[in-house]
């Protein structure tokens, strides 16, 4: 007689770090669903998913022990007829674990402690939490089932420890970050793991954006053959019913998207979170009819809707008419607010205060980023009075080389493209346009421009953004030498200029708004540079 298939629920739902009454509803919530709808025996949530991830240092309030015993308690109240396989921070005796409680009909019935805790790039968790060294085994269903938390899955040990304590399939649980790569790298690592194990695997991850993280979710089975055997779609949330039977998994399985999409919607959720859960009414930005602003107005309004988004055209002297009148084309476009604030009086009021200090000198960099900042005094006027935080507009490849002004186009609140390089940026433009053409085709054939003096063209000051972007990811993501670049076939002054300039911006970037990690290596927590250093060809 063939054993009745075991119906696992995949609880891929955004929550909020510090939240946990809010999370244990979320969780009580998607519990009732994945019992009553989908009629699953067993439902699997993210990784801390009571606390939020990364919590950071609220792990050192005093006050969160209770706070979580309390949660725990209201979940073991609130979940009856399911299992569930829950991520919390467990303050034991000895120290403080990453967790997962397995929870049965008011009971917690197994604890897992996560034994490999990560602590490169964008994580610190050996800051916090202790590791955890045993496997933990419960019976679901007639199937033994093993769990491990994220990283375990990462290297062979958990797995091959889950296997020989009797499991017969592993759920791994997860906050883990998106980046362009990521799907690639999980999809790997699960498959060696079933082929070591030849265990199914299910993966399930949270989704959200968190300050500068956003996670995609991206939950899926890997059965022991290394099939897929289930793939929830990229930034979505919902609770999702996989079949285990003969021990393979089972279930939907989301299309692939293009990465420009992914990335697309990766934004879009980062910047609708962050908005959001800071109580922010709306979002403002100056849209000037060049590249960067029109795609961030464009996420802005698909975050957050047309209504609650305010663009504004602050035009100079220098300022072509085709840019106000792009930017006008796009607000229209895509239904959102739009002013038009010229900055000609403020600029010429600072430069006649400075002309006396200034006697002698010639026009240089100080008159572009003084207009630059006439700018950001404006639309932190407008973000004060009105509440609506500011988007910057500067995408990765000129916080590299320091191509923004401090207290100009740095001024805001977050930055949606800050982990976007130039040329990353066109292909998302055009990707948008598929959806519907907000962004005028002029904004994305036309030579970028700063327009900061006459006839000025990024490429005055920057090489080709193909040739700049190829080398900072090199220098940035890969972390490769001078040197080694040159040896790739560039010009080997181009890379020294290049890296002189990353070096010197590393204090800009210092006081730059959070914005959404999408690449491997981002600014930020992910590459901790010092700011007072020699380096050279390192």
């Amino acid at each position: 007689m063939t054993a009745a298939p075991l119906v696992v629920a995949a609880a891929q739902i955004n929550l909020w770090v510090g939240d946990i009454a809010g999370n244990v509803d979320k969780i009580a919530a998607a519990a009732a669903r994945a019992r009553d709808e989908l009629h699953a025996g067993l439902v699997v949530f993210p990784e801390l998913s009571l606390l939020g991830y990364p919590p950071d240092d609220l792990l050192l309030r005093s006050a969160l022990p209770r706070a979580i015993e309390d949660g725990v308690r209201r979940l073991l109240a609130a979940a009856h007829g399911i299992t569930l396989v829950v991520g919390l921070p467990e303050f034991a005796e000895d120290g403080l674990y990453n967790a997962a409680f397995v929870i049965r009909d008011g009971a917690v019935i197994a604890r897992y402690r996560k034994q490999l805790l990560p602590n490169y790039g964008v994580f610190d968790e050996k800051r916090h939490f202790l590791p955890g060294r045993s496997p933990v085994v419960f019976e679901q269903g007639g199937v033994r089932v093993g769990v491990c938390v994220c990283e375990d899955v990462w290297g062979p040990n958990p797995a091959a420890a889950a296997r020989l304590a009797g499991a017969q399939v592993l759920v791994n649980i997860n906050a883990s970050p998106y980046d362009v790569a990521k799907h690639h790298d999980r999809l790997g690592v699960l498959r060696a793991r079933a082929a070591e194990t030849a265990l199914p695997i299910l993966y399930v991850n949270m989704v959200g954006g968190q300050d500068d993280l956003v996670f995609d979710g991206s939950s899926l089975a890997v059965n022991g053959d290394g099939s897929v055997g289930f793939q929830a779609p990229a930034f979505a949330e919902g609770v999702f019913p996989v079949t285990l039977q003969g021990g393979r998994f089972a279930g939907s399985v989301a299309p692939a998207l293009p990465e420009e999409a992914t990335v697309y919607a990766g934004l879009v959720q980062a910047t609708r979170d962050y908005v959001n859960r800071n109580g922010f009414p709306g979002a403002l930005l100056g849209l000037s009819g060049g590249i960067d602003s029109a795609l961030i107005a464009a996420i802005a309004a698909d975050a957050l809707g047309p209504e609650r988004v305010w663009t504004v055209a602050l035009p100079s002297r220098y300022t072509a008419d085709m840019s106000n009148d792009d930017a006008l084309v796009e607000a229209q476009r895509l239904g959102v607010r739009h002013s038009v604030l010229p900055i000609e009086s403020a600029f010429e009021s600072f430069t006649h205060t400075l002309a006396g200090e200034f006697a002698g000198r010639k026009l240089d960099i100080t008159e572009e980023n003084l207009q630059s900042r006439c700018r950001g005094v404006l639309l932190m006027a407008l973000s004060n009075k009105f509440g609506h935080v500011v988007l910057t507009t500067g995408n990765k490849s000129e916080m590299a080389v320091g191509y923004a002004t401090l207290y100009g186009d740095m001024c805001g609140g977050f930055a949606p493209i800050k982990d976007v390089y130039k040329t990353l940026v066109y292909r998302l433009a055009r990707y948008r346009n598929t959806v519907s053409p907000v962004i005028p085709e002029r904004v994305i054939e036309r030579p970028p421009s700063a327009e900061l003096r006459p006839d000025q063209k990024d490429s005055d000051s920057l090489p080709p953004y193909d040739v700049l972007d190829a080398i900072l990811e090199a220098y940035v993501e890969d972390c490769r030498s001078i040197g080694e670049i040159a040896a790739l076939g560039y010009e080997r002054a181009t890379v020294e200029r290049v890296a002189a300039l990353v070096r010197r911006s590393e204090y800009k970037r210092r006081q730059a708004p959070p914005g959404p990690k999408i690449t491997r290596r981002a600014f930020g927590r992910e590459r901790r540079y010092p700011i007072t250093a020699v380096y050279g060809d390192l």
